[in-house]
């Protein structure tokens, strides 16, 4: 692969995304966070700097989430529905290069909305008062990019094979699923059926574990994990990444274009 030509699909990918709004994104969080920290004492009292904490990595989280589906799904996809692709594949550019390329892009689209929203967000705690463990609350989001770099592999490995609404709803789908793994796991062991307990099983391996790269509930108390465990977890969601990204490009490569 072409380092060059990796790093300016990357680059289209991210000027492309920051014109398609996500610069609102921004916004809408601001809103929330100034919302929440207005309205949130009202309604609780003696933990609302906590619940401000959570309702503030939440929103990082949930947004961000929202930007990897709806974009990832279309990165490849919309190539193929708009034709654009037979350009490309035209090019001295190989489909393993585009696809990469299209993830390091989103990305870095999500390194850049990750950091704003998070300064925002100390910036507001900062100003209403609320103490905050800087430390913990930044290893979060740290965990959160990793965890959405790798939905991002996700959405397009499904948009490169299936529609754009299902290539959305599968990624929902992966995502909710895969922050519920261990349950599914505990559930099978609840059962006396030894098919469910197979296929419970079954569906964690296959699954990537989310909820180990979920950090929040821990770092509002200025809590994390071992550092072994952090590279573990680490560790795991880059390997889980490439997994997809391997198992992309060989499915792209398949496509008649």
């Amino acid at each position: 692969m072409n380092i060059g030509r990796i790093i300016k699909i990357a680059k289209n990918v991210f000027w492309e995304a920051i014109r398609d709004r996500i610069l609102y994104v921004i916004g809408l969080f601001a809103l929330l966070m100034v919302a929440g920290v207005r309205l949130i004492p009202e309604l609780s009292v003696g933990t609302e700097d906590k619940i401000i904490l959570d309702f503030g990595l939440a929103a990082i989280s949930i947004l961000g989430l929202i930007v990897t589906v709806f974009i990832g799904t279309n990165l490849v996809n919309k190539e193929i529905e708009k034709r654009t692709v037979y350009i490309l594949v035209a090019k001295p550019l190989s489909r393993s290069e585009l696809i990469v390329g299209k993830h390091i892009g989103l990305s870095g689209v999500l390194a850049v909305l990750l950091m704003a929203m998070t300064v925002i967000y100390g910036l507001i705690l900062s100003l209403s008062g609320i103490d905050y463990p800087i430390g913990s609350i930044l290893v979060t989001v740290i965990f959160i990019f990793i965890q959405l770099s790798l939905l991002t592999a996700v959405a397009i490995l499904f948009g490169v094979f299936t529609s754009s609404l299902l290539a959305t709803l599968f990624t929902f789908g992966i995502y909710f699923m895969g922050n519920l793994s261990r349950d599914l796991v505990k559930l099978g062991d609840l059962s006396d059926n030894p098919g469910i307990k197979k296929l419970m099983m079954g569906l964690y391996v296959v699954l990537p574990d989310l909820s180990r790269l979920d950090l929040k509930n821990d770092a509002v108390y200025g809590l994390l994990p071992s550092m072994d465990n952090l590279f573990t977890n680490l560790a795991y969601a880059l390997l889980y990444t490439m997994l997809l990204l391997s198992i992309t490009i060989a499915m792209f490569a398949r496509r008649e274009f």
